[in-house]
């Protein structure tokens, strides 16, 4: 389960997503998660998957890899649905003790679940297309108007970078850790909920250390370097905006537009 967690990773390509701006993707996925939540019918649901469609053909990344992005979620996407289902009021359609499916539980539980698929396979494009250093300066950029205000930008979209690009490392480092206990024969498997989280802690001890210590070693080769940012940093790789991204900013209005539209019809 842990190989499949693919957030944080990057592919590198040619394709359409990975030549775009990466501050037109970044905004391009907010619209996109804002309009998933706006869309209210069968039609909007079903342009919002098209869309995310396209986006995956576009970025020429393998579906397998998608659908192992997925895989994590998979029991948050059935309990979401399970929940819509049996507690959703309306017309009732199948009854067992103090539980009642309806049809309107069943139309939610589904569309839910849809949803979440949905959104975490078109936010996983952004780090499969988007290089780390990109996106901190995608971040930083957008959020350039609250350094008015004092806020340390470059900080906290450096953070958040760093915090994205080691998920694949820790996840790695896990791996190899539940291998080294199972090995001296640890059992993570078998037993009740409680047996199983006590059998992690074994786990969790030496991988909160390590992860200490690669965030110092982060810190003393980035003092070591003389790193600083903020002002007076300067960029090898200007985020220039381009024709390709004036073309996206259109489809995106295009595809807010026609949410709406079809939200409206459907009513």
């Amino acid at each position: 389960m842990l190989k499949d967690i693919t957030l944080g990773q990057y592919f590198p390509g040619e394709s359409v997503m990975h030549r775009l701006d990466p501050r037109t993707k970044l905004v391009a996925l907010i619209v996109y998660v804002v309009m998933l939540f706006v869309a209210k019918g069968t039609a909007s649901y079903l342009l919002c998957a098209v869309c995310a469609a396209v986006l995956i053909a576009m970025s020429r990344v393998a579906p397998r890899l998608i659908l192992k992005s997925l895989k994590p979620v998979i029991v948050i996407v059935i309990f979401t649905a399970v929940l819509n289902m049996l507690y959703t009021p309306g017309r009732e359609l199948v009854s067992f003790w103090i539980f009642k499916i309806t049809a309107e539980g069943v139309y939610n539980g589904v569309f839910m679940a849809v949803r979440i698929i949905m959104l975490v396979a078109v936010t996983s494009l952004l780090t499969y297309t988007t290089s780390p250093i990109a996106l901190t300066d995608a971040i930083e950029h957008l959020l350039s108007p609250l350094k008015k205000l004092k806020v340390p930008v470059h900080e906290f979209a450096m953070m958040m970078t760093i915090a994205l690009r080691f998920i694949p490392t820790l996840i790695e480092e896990t791996d190899k850790i539940m291998s080294a206990q199972k090995a001296r024969g640890a059992d993570f498997e078998s037993g009740n909920l409680l047996r199983r989280a006590k059998a992690l802690i074994p786990v969790l001890v030496p991988l909160f250390v390590s992860a200490f210590r690669r965030a110092d070693e982060l810190a003393v080769a980035m003092e070591c370097r003389l790193y600083h940012g903020g002002e007076g940093r300067t960029r090898l790789n200007v985020l220039r905006f381009s024709r390709l991204d004036a073309a996206a900013a259109v489809l995106v209005i295009c595809f807010v537009a026609g949410v709406v539209l079809l939200n409206r019809v459907s009513l």
